[in-house]
């Protein structure tokens, strides 16, 4: 990041040095020094601010550190660099660095009269924990539409950001370290924004979601955040065997730190690191260069936070149920058709055409239970066996889940202002780069929502009218949760409390552009929660 020197922009008030109203809403002293964003009219962005230290040399796997100070203004005009991602298939290049604990800041323009302080939402991207990046995002539509702050974060992906290894001890996940650095950071920084610190939203999706369900169960997250919005990722989450391709393992997103630290001896001994006492270990594995760490392998070994640490003490489905997470207002919110991106990803590999081909995935998935899954979800009463798959599956691991969760919340903090919805528009445009499937429309698909409030996401058409439409609804009722702890706003459908019909949550907003609209609908009847709820997990 480029540095301009102190004389060349002088200290605001400084004698002889009159600046434009422009740079002067431009330019932000940082707890760290000043930084120059870019003004874009009606909103202004500042890119690439640094929250921690590179955790890199003797801090990689470390918790976060402080960033340092400098002199002069640093140009804040681009993000920096992602941090190192799970590397594409067919590819053996690594992008990203591990220099990438950075955030970036949308305001809109100008600041509000009277230091009125705007809402802060701090979204946190998802990836499955070994991809994405803040700067993926374009806040541009919350900000200036919803008149708030926003803010995009970099956190430590794979093996950087969730490894483990006994000579660490027990470290909290470092991805997760690292989003709690980032939010002490906009609680000291907001203000010098326009923002309110302590009106801080987090909000995010996929992994991203799991990680803020790791925060509201976290004790070291006290007072970091006062409202919270989860797409597409409960604390209950989890996939069954067999769920993305014959054979796979079960997938719980959270692991024992024991386990993690298994892993870690493991990788330790692949990377000839495993021989003499734990500091000549970690002085080894610190030694090894980032390419030969960001392997498909060694990522995907690593893309699971720890619990049984100070940060996540326990497993966040069992704090849950326990009642030990933060009291803070909750939006719970998942996609009508979450399992078809996953779907899509996967039929070329794994296809299922026949219904012997379904049967013998409800056999590898839910074993003496797949009679009783297949008579609740036949075949022929969906367009095609794998269609029949997809929706098995979303209503299994992502809607009856994210209504349990709803639950748990509910019976130990029954005041709490608790909302749900479902993202239901069947013609979403797909994301770029998901493969064509011409039997296997992906209707309202995992992350399909996102293009609907960040409109840089690249899709394969743009949206209608009616889907700007609801764009521009979406953007209203998250930024006005943001606010007031509550989505409704003067103008729209209004949204039922998740907890407001007994005897079990069942009422969610559909989301969903005209003809069908917005409106309430029972997710527990329509997603079979009833069946799924009398199945172990």
């Amino acid at each position: 990041m480029a540095l301009l020197t102190a004389a060349a922009v002088p200290a605001s008030g400084a004698p002889g040095s009159p600046r434009s109203a422009e740079e002067s809403s431009t330019v932000v002293r940082t707890d760290q020094g000043r930084v120059r964003g870019v003004s874009h009219g009606s909103y202004t962005t500042f890119n690439g601010l640094p929250y921690a230290a590179p955790p890199t040399g003797s801090l990689r796997w470390r918790a976060p550190a402080p960033p340092a100070a400098w002199d002069g203004v640093r140009d804040a005009a681009e993000p920096a660099q992602r941090c190192v991602q799970m590397p594409a298939p067919g590819t053996g290049a690594v992008a990203g660095s591990e220099d990438c604990l950075y955030l970036n800041v949308t305001l809109p323009t100008p600041k509000r009269a009277g230091g009125k302080k705007r809402p802060v939402l701090v979204w946190m991207h998802g990836g499955a924990f070994l991809g994405g990046s803040g700067s993926d995002y374009d806040t541009e539509q919350l900000a200036v539409r919803g008149d708030t702050v926003v803010v995009t974060v970099n956190y430590r992906l794979g093996i950087f950001g969730y490894f483990g290894h006994s000579a660490l001890g027990s470290t909290p996940p470092f991805g997760l370290a690292d989003q709690q650095a980032a939010l002490r950071w906009v609680r000291a920084n907001a203000e010098r924004f326009g923002g309110d610190p302590r009106s801080v939203t987090l909000f995010g999706e996929s992994a991203g979601a799991l990680s803020i369900c790791a925060h509201l169960t976290s004790p070291t997250a006290v007072g970091l955040f006062q409202r919270a919005v989860l797409q597409s990722g409960s604390c209950l989450m989890s996939f069954p065997r067999g769920a993305l391709g014959p054979g796979t393992p079960a997938y719980e997103p959270f692991a024992p730190e024991a386990d993690v630290q298994a892993a870690g001896a493991e990788a330790a001994r692949q990377l000839g690191c495993a021989a003499g006492g734990g500091d000549e270990v970690l002085a080894c594995l610190r030694g090894q260069s980032t390419d030969r760490l960001a392997t498909a392998q060694l990522m995907q070994s690593f893309n699971r936070p720890a619990f049984g640490n100070a940060l996540l003490p326990s497993a966040p489905d069992r704090a849950l149920a326990s009642g030990r997470f933060h009291h803070v207002p909750v939006v719970l919110g998942t996609n009508h058709d979450e399992m078809r991106m996953f779907g899509g990803l996967t039929l070329a590999a794994f296809p299922i055409r026949t219904e012997d081909d379904y049967r013998a995935r409800l056999v590898d998935a839910f074993g003496a239970d797949a009679p009783a899954v297949e008579a609740r979800y036949p075949a022929a009463q969906h367009p095609t066996p794998a269609l029949a798959w997809a929706a098995l599956l979303t209503d299994r691991s992502f809607t009856c889940t994210t209504l349990a969760a709803g639950r748990a919340i509910a019976a130990h903090a029954p005041g709490l202002p608790l909302y749900g919805y479902e993202f239901s528009d069947p013609d979403a445009p797909v994301l770029t780069g998901l493969p064509a499937n011409p039997d296997f429309p992906y209707g309202a698909a995992h992350g399909f929502e996102m293009p609907f409030l960040f409109s840089s996401l690249p899709t394969e058409r743009p949206l209608t009218d009616a889907q700007r439409a609801l764009s521009d609804r979406m953007v209203d009722y998250w930024t006005s949760f943001a606010r007031t702890g509550n989505p409704n706003t003067s103008d729209a459908p209004l949204w039922p409390l998740l907890h407001s019909s007994p005897p079990l949550p069942r009422s969610v907003q559909s989301l969903a552009p005209q003809p069908g609209g917005i409106h309430a609908v029972d997710a527990h009847s329509a997603h079979q929660c009833s069946f799924w709820d009398r199945l172990p997990r």
